[in-house]
């Protein structure tokens, strides 16, 4: 009840309650487009194994996860064919946000993937940060797929 409280009052965010945070900035110098030379590789990896080390038979489910990534690579399969309506197809990537913690409320995504999900969105303003985005984001499929992979071949007694 005092959590709960805390919570309601903001004193308490509901990452804070969990005992996780996540701050991935995409940018080493966005003025002169310079990405993090390690986003896409250990940031991206670091990040997947954290998510999928909260897995379970329902939470993180890769099929749950690659959801996500699908729209995001439907919005941006929509802004390679018109860059110009970025400004409108914003708030629809931004919504997101509503799906993720429809996703967390239902229990099917951890709070890191919702805070993933949601610290990523609060970063895009124009069309570089949407596209470091998707890439950022594929990188992480890429390794939360071998994670899974990896997992599923030891519960199974080796290798397929």
């Amino acid at each position: 009840m005092a959590v709960l409280l805390e919570y309601l009052y903001g004193r308490l965010s509901m990452t804070e309650e969990k005992g996780v945070k996540m701050d991935i900035a995409f940018w080493k110098n966005k003025a002169n487009n310079e990405i993090d030379p390690d986003l896409f590789s250990t940031k991206a990896e670091d990040l997947a194994k954290e998510i999928f080390d909260q897995s379970s038979n329902k939470k993180n489910k890769p099929t749950q996860i690659r959801k996500f990534y699908d729209e995001v690579l439907r919005f941006s399969s929509m802004l390679k064919n018109k860059p110009d309506d970025f400004n409108n197809v914003l708030p629809y990537i931004k919504m997101l946000n509503a799906k993720v913690s429809y996703a967390l409320g239902r229990d099917l995504v951890s709070y890191s993937f919702k805070d993933f999900i949601a610290g990523s969105l609060s970063q895009i303003n124009d069309p570089k940060d949407f596209e470091v985005f998707a890439n950022f984001f594929e990188a992480f499929m890429g390794f939360y797929k071998y994670y899974y992979v990896k997992t599923q071949r030891k519960s199974q007694g080796g290798a397929r």
